[in-house]
């Protein structure tokens, strides 16, 4: 499948640095497949079960355990060279100009996510941090919209492949802006991920309107009724904008990732 979004930016840079234990990329010639089958446990209410691949979801007290092994399904340029190069490389086909590929591949990252299972709104909103804010409903790691030391995306951004991610220094495939396999495989309004509050992501699309930064909040969200809560939720938007996920910290009091 061929996605073709314009980034309209400058010069490529080298991928976020982030803290993050050694690659675990594996060596076996014979891994052609990066889609897994979550093992999910019992009590797992319905709207995480949308994460479909995933290693493991399940509760544990009042949180959500979300593990993964960082590796997208879809293809990317990022998988040239590496154990799935056979089935997942596909060259860059978007309409970037300015593209360019950065240093670094696609390598098997375990990731544990431990989201609140009922979020609140925190009394003291928190930063998001540079690394994971969030995971995708493909098991990709959700950063934010900075590059390293807190720069903007305006040069990096022409190294995010044609589903709009790219991996960091230590191989962890991930967006800082739309996932562009996802909102097309499952809509432009559908449910794209979590941030690390519990709070939902969802596509750039509600009821049949563009979202724009003007129709949130400075969080980049707002309050109201989706196909996954019909009760209404807070829940984030991805517009095509800086912020693009996320803005002035989190919402609700984030749980913890560790990869």
């Amino acid at each position: 499948m061929k996605i073709y979004k314009p980034m309209g930016i400058m010069m490529i840079t080298v991928a976020v640095f982030i803290a993050c234990k050694k690659d675990k990329q594996t060596t076996d010639s014979t891994a052609t497949s990066t889609l897994t089958t979550p093992s999910i446990g019992a009590n797992v209410p319905a709207v995480f079960k949308k994460i479909y691949n995933a290693t493991d979801i399940y509760v544990e007290g009042d949180y959500v355990v979300i593990k993964t092994n960082s590796l997208p399904d879809h293809k990317s340029p990022y998988y040239q060279g590496t154990a799935w190069a056979s089935t997942k490389y596909e060259a860059y086909n978007g309409t970037n100009p300015l593209w360019g590929q950065n240093p670094n591949k696609i390598a098997e990252n375990d990731a544990t996510f431990k989201i609140p299972l009922n979020p609140k709104v925190a009394a003291t909103h928190t930063a998001t941090p540079l690394g994971a804010m969030g995971v995708a409903v493909n098991g990709v790691a959700i950063f934010n919209q900075y590059a390293a030391m807190y720069s903007p995306l305006t040069n990096e951004a022409n190294g995010f492949d044609q589903y709009g991610g790219h991996p960091q220094q230590q191989g962890v495939y991930h967006y800082h802006v739309e996932p562009y396999y996802i909102t097309t495989n499952k809509g432009k309004d559908a449910l794209v991920g979590f941030l690390l509050d519990g709070f939902p992501v969802y596509g750039p699309l509600e009821n049949g309107k563009t979202i724009t930064n003007a129709d949130l909040d400075v969080y980049h969200g707002h309050t109201g009724v989706t196909a996954d809560y019909p009760a209404g939720i807070y829940h984030y938007h991805i517009t095509a904008a800086d912020p693009y996920i996320n803005g002035n910290g989190f919402y609700g009091t984030p749980g913890t990732v560790s990869q």
